[in-house]
């Protein structure tokens, strides 16, 4: 599928909006929890790792159980995940792949096709906000701020930060060369897209096994739209390795 394809789905999406006899688009959250956090030095799968008395992954979903405009949280484990989830509210879809964009491109696969059969399930013109199991810090407060910003644009976009350091390319742990800082952003989650145009920006890298799909904003630029920004905080940050960890605690508990 090409940009131009893409590009006339999305308008469709939009104009469907547009009509008077079409529902409002809901929100619905898209948490990718099938990956086994090697990086992290955990034992098991870092997202159930306990911080501040409870898994990362559970204080990740608590935020976004806090936002009323969501419809429904999804989370997609892998599909020998046995995992416990302890709350009714959370929505757990075994349909995990080997790639972040692969999980994500499976789960949507799976909604929309199940919104074909019930009007009450996620349609195209539906906003899928996918967050990070591991961004365990975000906050109501940002999720709403990222709806806010998006619900009327044209395609949709994310939580990120004007990067605030020198960047450095390193070759053989030498600099070989420093990248101006002006106009580079630091990308987070939540990244909120409509769920027709985004699995059809996936769709189009699946023979290429998503190469250079990173995340959803970037399967977006491919597909020819230029994703919005808004700006995120520090605190958001991805919990990646074993020192993330002890940060990652006390800033949660500081806030109890």
């Amino acid at each position: 599928m090409n940009p131009t394809d893409l590009s006339d789905l999305f308008e469709s999406v939009s104009l469907q909006d547009a009509e008077n006899t079409a529902p409002a688009a809901r929100c619905f959250a898209l948490v990718p929890c099938a990956g086994s956090g090697s990086r992290a030095g955990t034992v098991m799968p870092k997202q159930y790792e306990l911080i501040a008395g409870q898994s990362m992954v559970m204080h990740t979903l608590n935020a976004l159980q806090s936002v009323s405009r969501l419809e429904k949280i999804v989370v997609v484990v892998s599909p020998t995940d046995s995992h416990v989830w302890p709350v009714e509210t959370i929505h757990p879809i075994k349909c995990g792949g080997a790639t972040r964009a692969e999980s994500v491109f499976n789960c949507l696969t799976q909604l929309l096709a199940e919104g074909e059969k019930n009007p009450e399930g996620v349609q195209s013109r539906d906003w899928i906000l996918v967050h990070d199991a591991a961004r365990c810090l975000i906050t109501d407060l940002e999720i709403n701020r990222l709806i806010d910003a998006c619900l009327d644009d044209e395609v949709g976009g994310l939580l990120a930060l004007p990067l605030p350091d020198t960047l450095k390319v390193a070759v053989n742990g030498r600099i070989s060369e420093t990248l101006p800082r002006q106009n580079k952003w630091l990308a987070q989650t939540p990244q909120m897209f409509r769920a027709g145009a985004l699995h059809a920006a996936l769709s189009s890298k699946v023979s290429e096994n998503f190469d250079g799909i990173t995340d959803e904003a970037s399967a977006m630029e491919m597909a020819g739209f230029a994703p919005k920004l808004v700006v995120g905080s520090p605190h958001n940050f991805k919990v990646t390795y074993p020192s993330d960890f002890a940060l990652a605690e006390d800033l949660l508990r500081s806030r109890t």
